[in-house]
This record gives structure tokens, sequence and C-alpha cells, in this order.
């Protein structure tokens, strides 16, 4: 007797199986043994009677019964916030996932933040370069530049800011609900558990010391905090033309903003599909180190098929549900589902496109450890190579080649 969740699951099996009968002489893995569930003649071959967990493998369809191309193995090209144990405090609370947690990501370590309304995350700097996206909210934040040059800011949902590595900053929830965002680190050992604060220094510093280097009596140090405060609830700071005036004193202002309003930003490029919008140190200049793109695909849209030649692509998922194939030499091909919250990887000068499976929109956002973006799309090499040449590759003719996207459209729509 079939479970009913053997029954889903040869139900899921057998619809893929239709769609791929027709193809299914010519299309599939090619290499021997032949794989997919298109290829599982014998009986019983769809059956999971094993233990498992329903909701999560609910959310993996494309782990379970893969397209009939995937072929080999290639590493994990998924991790979660979702699963990311929270560091909560007073103030908020962080959660993160570098590469000690998912081994692909060489490049880039993530981290989910949450400020309460006036909730701070104490004065700080890192060894490496600070980028990072507003998912809700207003957060206010402060930064000084390696030359003494001050900076406040007020960010707000789809906003960014960058602060190259060394460089002092704090962040702060503002409104009536703080903020939430994503950082990036353009290093993927990196750590938020793990930063120059300074209330440390300040512990570890005898209070002489402190005295001569501020000018002040030791006993001004008398009452600081002995042990750092991280994330902190604080009060809600004034008008940011307040703190702007009060930081200010008699130092230039910086030469170019630490932040950009990149969710309000005209697209790069935009189809029937949906848009993609690019930061990277071409507008936001200060942004020397990553270079990012907001990616929304409409529903049964595809985010067409490229690679990019100068950096490994971390993801956020935003919104909505996608499905990604990832393609290397060997062959190896890989699919994996993506909902809100995941993260995705994919390495330099891979193969990939991501579809919206859902039916509201999808999107992601791409993060590089580039000081550009680059891309090279699929279909505007093929359209960009002698039309012969292509059409004797892949038993296409001429005419069907000329009706190719020849744009570099970023995004596909469903028909």
């Amino acid at each position: 007797m079939f479970s009913r969740r053997d029954m889903l699951a040869v139900s899921a099996a057998g619809a893929m199986m239709t769609a791929n009968a027709a193809h299914a002489a010519s299309f599939g893995n090619p290499d021997e043994p032949a794989q997919g569930a298109v290829n599982a003649k014998g009986p019983g071959n769809l059956k999971d009677p094993g233990p498992q967990n329903e909701a999560i493998a609910g959310q993996f369809p494309s782990a379970a019964f893969p397209p009939a191309t995937d072929v080999g193995g290639m590493p994990m090209d998924w991790a979660s916030f979702n699963n990311a144990p929270k560091r909560i405090q007073n103030g908020g609370w962080a959660r993160q996932v570098t590469r000690q947690d998912f081994a692909i990501s060489e490049t880039i370590a993530g981290v989910n933040m949450r400020l309460t309304a006036g909730g701070i995350r104490e004065l700080h700097w890192h060894q490496a370069a600070e980028w990072a996206v507003m998912t809700y909210g207003s957060c206010r934040i402060t930064v000084l530049d390696a030359h003494g040059r001050p900076y406040a800011a007020d960010v707000n949902e789809g906003d960014l800011w960058y602060f190259p590595a060394g460089q002092p900053h704090s962040l702060q929830g503002l409104g009536a609900d703080g903020c939430e965002f994503v950082i990036c680190f353009d290093d993927g050992d990196a750590s938020e558990f793990n930063t120059l604060l300074v209330t440390d220094w300040f512990a570890h510093t005898p209070p002489e010391v402190l005295a001569k280097n501020f000018g002040v009596p030791a006993e001004t140090f008398a009452k600081i905090p002995l042990h750092d405060l991280w994330i902190f609830q604080g009060t809600l700071p004034g008008d940011l033309a307040s703190d702007r005036a009060a930081i200010a004193k008699d130092a230039h202002a910086p030469p170019h903003p630490f932040i950009y309003r990149l969710g309000s930003s005209a697209p790069t490029r935009e189809s029937r599909g949906g848009d993609m919008r690019v930061a990277d140190s071409t507008n936001f200049v200060i942004s020397t180190t990553i270079a990012a793109a907001l990616v929304t695909v409409r529903p049964g849209g595809v985010r067409e098929m490229h690679w990019h030649p100068n950096a490994d692509e971390w993801q956020y998922y935003l919104k909505g549900k996608a499905r990604m194939t990832v393609f290397n030499t060997g062959p190896n091909a890989m699919t994996m589902d993506f909902n809100p919250g995941d993260i995705g990887y994919v390495k330099r000068n891979l193969g990939h496109y991501v579809e919206n499976v859902g039916d509201t929109d999808m999107q992601f956002i791409a993060v590089f450890r580039a000081p550009r973006y680059e891309e090279i799309s699929l279909s505007d090499w093929l359209t960009h190579t002698p039309p012969a040449l292509v059409a004797q590759h892949l038993n296409v003719d001429e005419a069907t080649i000329a009706k190719w996207p020849d744009n570099a459209p970023g995004v596909m729509p469903s028909s």
C-alpha cells in the first residue's frame, strides 16, 4: 500500500514525466547511466519509504525529483537564514551564514540583523568591507572615513550602504518599529559576532592611558561598561539634520555618499519578464569591492541563461518562489529551490538561470566581490556569433536563431 506521501511523490513525478514525455528521446541526461524520474521505469523507483521531514522535503521538489537534464554532483549551493541561530539581545538580534556554515561561499559572508526602534548596533569596525541592503523599516547610519570626514544618513527599504574595511560606524533603528537588513562582508570567513568594538577597547585599556589619550581625568572612565554592548536598546535619535550638524565640526564632507537608493533607481534592464537594477563602483562610487544586482522576475519568467566572468555570485531571496539550475564542466548540472530568506551561491563563470515557479513576483539580490558588475548572456553571445556557425553546433536553422533576443534582456517572460 502507498502512503499519502508516496502518492504525492509519485503524482509529482508523473506530472514531470508527462511534461517531458515528448522530449524524452532527445532531452534529458544524454550520459549513461540515465538519470531523472523520466528514466525510472521499474516499480517502486519513485517511492521514498524511509524517515523524512515532510515540512522540509516539501520545500525542495527539485531535489526530490530533479529535471532529467541534471547530471553528476556539485557542492550544495543552498543555505538559509531561516535556520541560522539568532543572537538575541535587548535592542535587536542577528544571525549569520559564513563559509564555516556554507562551504561553497568563499568570497561573501552574510548577516541578517534586526534593530528595534532606538536599538543600536554599537560603534565598531571590521577587517572586511561591509555592504548592506535594507529589507524593512528605517535605519540611521554613521561612519568616519579614512581622512577623518564624518557622514550620517537615514536609509529605508531598498537602500544600500557600504563601509570600506576599517572605517568605524554605527547603526540605529528608527521609526515606530525599527528595521531589518542583510549585510554582506567581502570575506567568506568574516563574522558579525567577532568585530572590533569600542566598548571592548575601552574596557581593556588602563584608565591612565585613557586619561592621557582623551585629555581628561582618569576618574571620567569609572563607569564605563566592562562587557561589550554589541546590540543594545537606546533612545531614538533626533532629526538627521541635528546629528549631521553635531558631527560636522570643522571636518569636510566625504566626496561620495556611503548610501545608494537601489530600490528606487531606474532599471538597468527591463522587459515583460521583469527587471534588473545594478549598483557598483560606476554609480555607487564608494563601493569598490562589492557590486550588486536587484532582480525581479514576473510569474513564469526566467532570469536568462548567463554567467559572471569576474566574481562568484551570492544571492539573497527576498520574495516569491525560485528554482535555479547551475551548470559546470564534467558535465555537472544541479537544480535547487529557493524561498524568501534563502541564500544561493554560484561560482564564477558557471552557467545558470533562475525561474519564477510561483504565482507572484520573485525577487532576489545578487552580490559579487568585485568593483564592477559583469555578465555574459548566452543568447547575446550566440546572436553575435555567425549564424551558420551556431546552426552547425545546435542543429537549429538560421531563421530560428534570428528570432533569439540579441540585446541581453536579463529577464525573459514565460512566452
